[in-house]
């Protein structure tokens, strides 16, 4: 039951940050001096995982070209002198590998992972959102665990405040939540109001899916907003077979929004050894 394959939709356009997003996907952006779809790789490969399976459009070539080796940009990096960036490209899929494949019309969450299960191939699989990211791989490895040892699905959730609840998927607790933070699961509710909400734990941009979820994606039929949404293919799951939550207790950050981008950057800035200092120093200039 280890996971190895995680799927990462990356299809949308990324509308709230144009006219950046007409040129450059949304995914690429500079979290520091790493993309941000790098970030959610590198967590997964901190879980275990090796296979990357990217679901992408057509008209962002770019996200494509990322993962392509490029010997003469090598090359002249060693050549003046710039190794440990040199490395940083060689890297790029040496201890991993990447699949990337199609969706080539939005028809919602769950018809992008749908798009991935070729390349999974019937095993089980974790799918990251890519506007979602996590200040390290923990919750995704403890996921991984919960699914082996129950052979159930298990998707990542955080607590928040009853009055934001109506923007989310909120979970059905089946039972208490345990010492160490997974929660039994009955069932899922999509943006119930507050005070229908059946918890305050949202689901957040990781799951990690069992094999049969592919056979209730490729079941499902247009839900909220005229999409297929993979909400629905969990609900079924959790109404037939084991499932459970992981309380997310680590940082998230949501780049969802410029906003939210911004403030990743810089919080994520603030950690790194060498931008963290100069940039503290600059923050201190501001007189906030």
């Amino acid at each position: 039951m280890q996971v190895r394959s995680a799927v990462i939709p990356a299809a949308g356009l990324g509308t709230r940050f144009l006219p950046a997003t007409k040129a450059v996907p949304k995914e690429l952006f500079p979290v520091g001096d790493q993309p941000a779809i790098q970030l959610v790789i590198d967590e997964a490969l901190g879980a275990g995982i090796d296979h990357i399976v990217l679901v992408s459009s057509r008209s962002k070539p770019a996200l494509e070209a990322y993962f392509e080796p490029d010997d003469a940009l090598v090359e002249a990096l060693e050549a003046k002198g710039r190794s440990e960036t040199a490395d940083r490209l060689r890297a790029i899929g040496r201890d991993w590998r990447v699949s990337i494949v199609y969706q080539d019309e939005p028809k919602g969450l769950g018809h992008a992972v749908g798009c991935a299960r070729g390349a999974v191939g019937d095993e089980p699989f974790a799918v990251m959102l890519p506007d979602e990211l996590m200040s390290s791989s923990a919750v995704l490895a403890q996921m991984n665990g919960v699914c082996a040892a129950t052979d159930g699905s298990v998707v990542a959730v955080v607590n928040v405040p009853r009055d934001q609840v109506s923007s989310y998927g909120v979970i059905d607790p089946a039972g208490e939540l345990t010492a160490d933070g997974v929660i039994p699961v009955k069932d899922l509710v999509e943006k119930p109001s507050p005070q229908d909400a059946p918890s305050n734990f949202i689901l957040t941009g990781r799951y990690v899916l069992t094999a049969d979820a592919w056979d209730e994606i490729e079941s499902l039929t247009p839900g909220s907003g005229g999409e297929l949404q993979l909400t629905d293919a969990l609900r079924a799951q959790a109404k037939r077979s084991p499932f459970h939550a992981v309380v997310a207790d680590e940082r998230r950050l949501d780049t969802g929004t410029p906003l939210g981008f911004l403030t990743a950057s810089i919080d994520l800035g603030l950690d790194d050894p060498e931008l963290g200092p100069p940039l503290r120093d600059f923050l201190r200039t501001l007189h906030l």
